[in-house]
């Protein structure tokens, strides 16, 4: 192998540990992030029962005002039965009661419903809040975890751009640049081995003549293909 291809295959050994390491402190961030929406998601939906339970306050009083408008008009209904000298009024006085009265049992019966509704909605709302309290105590301790572990990786990360800086100045700007802008197109992957005639970046076989002219091993080749960098690697069994 070449220096220079001996060189690259070096930084893109250091750049897959990079990935592997930018990769473990995503995992990490991504761990917490779940927690974070699920806590936000606690509080959302306790901030709808809570608006849920005022809602249904201020229907029951709205229909506990009419109950009581509808019962003072039962009220004043009886006391003119006194007045009246007529069936017919009678009549008509006597239907205007039990009209009121009937819409006033059926206040009174939605009254009821609201505040068994209500009942339930605080019995959840005290679940969810509780259950919120222990989430942020999970979440706090998780977020300390996260930011320990973040560091640790971090510090690991630092040693490794240190080789990487100290492998990318061995290589020439123009190909740096083209390897940077195989590894951005390419999945990570700028430079791959080539094993019976197939690419083992793209998997696609590459011209014999190629292959042939990657065996001896002195000179840099692109996959027509995926146009990475490709080299060749005897394996152990082609050394006997």
């Amino acid at each position: 192998m070449n220096e220079l291809l001996a060189q690259l295959v070096s930084l893109q050994a250091i750049d897959l540990e990079i990935d592997q390491i930018d990769n473990a402190i995503k995992a990490e961030q991504e761990g917490l992030d779940i927690r974070i929406s699920a806590l936000a998601k606690r509080e959302a939906l306790i901030n709808e029962l809570q608006e849920q339970i005022v809602s249904e306050q201020k229907e029951s009083r709205t229909l506990e005002g009419e109950m009581a408008d509808k019962m003072d008009h039962v009220r004043d209904r009886q006391s003119k039965m006194m007045q009246v000298q007529t069936g017919r009024e009678q009549t008509a006085l006597l239907k205007e009661i039990e009209d009121a009265k009937k819409s006033a049992k059926e206040n009174e019966e939605k009254i009821m419903a609201i505040m068994l509704s209500i009942e339930k909605l605080t019995v959840r709302l005290t679940e969810e809040k509780n259950l919120l309290k222990g989430e942020k105590e999970l979440v706090v301790e998780e977020t300390a975890k996260v930011r320990t572990n973040i560091d640790a990786i971090n510090r690991g990360k630092k040693e490794k751009d240190v080789q990487r800086n100290e492998q990318a100045n061995k290589i020439k700007a123009n190909t740096l640049r083209k390897y940077n802008t195989l590894r951005q197109r390419r999945n990570g992957l700028a430079v791959v081995n080539v094993v019976d005639g197939v690419c083992q970046g793209c998997f696609m076989a590459i011209p014999p003549q190629l292959y042939n002219m990657l065996l001896r091993g002195d000179n840099l080749f692109e996959c027509p293909t995926c146009q990475r960098m490709i080299h060749y690697v005897r394996l152990v069994e082609d050394k006997n």
